[in-house]
């Protein structure tokens, strides 16, 4: 994968807006949502719309490892029977936690947006991340969200669909974040963007499986602690250099900014 203009004189990062606009964005900044973004698992989040805040016992006893998508639509059917609406679950999401620093994770990227393209990836639903960093005000930073179909039908209960099928063997049925990662590069070279750099900024074992994608150019940010971390200090004892992405492990957000902060220093 092509990753930089080598041999093209680039000038320095720092050096007027105008200029910096003019040209593609060097680096590619990729998040996941749950648990990196904001700091709880949105699908358990919107419990608190359920009478009681809690999910009756064979609705919960009906989930199948790998199926989590199947398990919410249930979980959404039996919401809208309960009578809980739209305004319901956006205010949940809307009221959902950011993750520690991540609010100066973002405000460093708004002041630098000419030189990141920023896309997310979730297995949550859309209706939920777009209600979130609307009421944030972050929204408009990211270029393109890849998440589950969702939307309210006519009787207004909330519907969920699965984002694609794959045949990856280590991700949930409904979602391979690796394939979605894969192409959207591929589609971006075509239109003749290609980054410098990567940076994937993640929690869950389903953001392992694209990182292991990554280059010896590019950086994961695993959350301190997550699956993600745990499979990649895994990764790196059974088999030493499979990983090539440099790992930069995170409690706050704002070690992501300062390491991308002191990369930008550097290219000047």
């Amino acid at each position: 994968m092509k990753r930089c203009c080598e041999g093209v004189g680039l000038p320095c990062l720092f050096k007027g807006v105008g200029m910096a606009s003019s040209r593609p964005p060097k680096y590619l900044l990729v998040f996941d949502f749950d648990e990196t973004i904001i700091n709880e698992n949105s699908d358990d989040s919107i419990v608190r719309a359920a009478p009681g805040q809690a999910l009756p016992e064979h609705i919960r006893q009906s989930f199948r490892e790998g199926f989590y998508n199947e398990y919410m639509q249930r979980v959404l059917a039996y919401m809208g029977d309960q009578g809980v609406k739209m305004g319901d679950f956006k205010a949940v999401y809307e009221n959902i936690p950011l993750s520690p620093g991540m609010s100066d994770l973002f405000q460093f990227l708004s002041k630098n947006h000419e030189l990141f393209e920023i896309i997310l990836i979730s297995d949550a639903n859309m209706f939920g991340i777009e209600s979130k960093l609307r009421a944030a005000g972050f929204y408009s930073l990211f270029r393109k969200i890849f998440s589950n179909p969702s939307s309210f039908d006519k009787r207004g209960y909330f519907t969920l669909g699965p984002y694609h099928s794959h045949k990856c063997l280590d991700c949930p049925a409904n979602m391979c974040k690796r394939k979605i990662l894969t192409e959207y590069l591929a589609e971006r070279a075509q239109e003749e963007v290609e980054f410098e750099r990567v940076f994937y900024v993640g929690d869950g074992a389903n953001d392992f499986c694209p990182s292991v994608t990554l280059t010896s150019a590019d950086v994961a940010f695993p959350r301190k602690g997550y699956p993600m971390h745990q499979m990649t200090q895994e990764m790196e004892k059974k088999q030493p250099g499979t990983f090539q992405a440099t790992v930069v492990p995170w409690e706050s957000a704002t070690e992501v900014a300062r390491y991308l902060q002191e990369l930008l220093k550097k290219k000047c």
